[in-house]
């Protein structure tokens, strides 16, 4: 799997998934205060989940239903980044392509899966 992690995102989340192997291209590194309507097609483009912790983009998908291959939203406010990490490597470890294609929601307590239905 491979990710578009959001400015938003720790860089200590980054650094642990490229660690555990993962390709991450990191929106704070390449193109810093972008629009979120531009990272989610950045994540398009690159067949990526994208992990953020921007509420905002729930309302991209849920209201203006844009396209996405999954989205992993990071609810982990007050805990330290190297948790943060922690927690968000072993959410993609244990759910790993359940991830495709679904909004997920983390917090320190519950992982919510949720697919979003296509506009028709």
């Amino acid at each position: 799997m491979q990710f578009v992690a959001d400015e938003s995102v720790d860089a200590q989340i980054v650094t642990r998934l490229r660690n555990d192997g993962f390709n991450v291209f990191y929106i704070a590194e390449a193109s810093p205060s972008i629009s979120d309507a531009k990272v989610l097609a950045a994540a398009n483009r690159r067949k990526s989940i994208l992990i953020t912790a921007d509420k905002d983009f729930g309302d991209l998908v849920y209201r203006q239903h844009r396209s996405h291959k999954g989205i992993i939203l990071l609810r982990l406010a007050g805990i330290p980044p190297l948790e943060k990490a922690e927690i968000t490597a072993s959410v993609i470890a244990s759910y790993g392509k359940k991830l495709l294609d679904v909004f997920t929601v983390v917090t320190t307590s519950t992982v919510r899966l949720r697919a979003i239905q296509k506009k028709q």
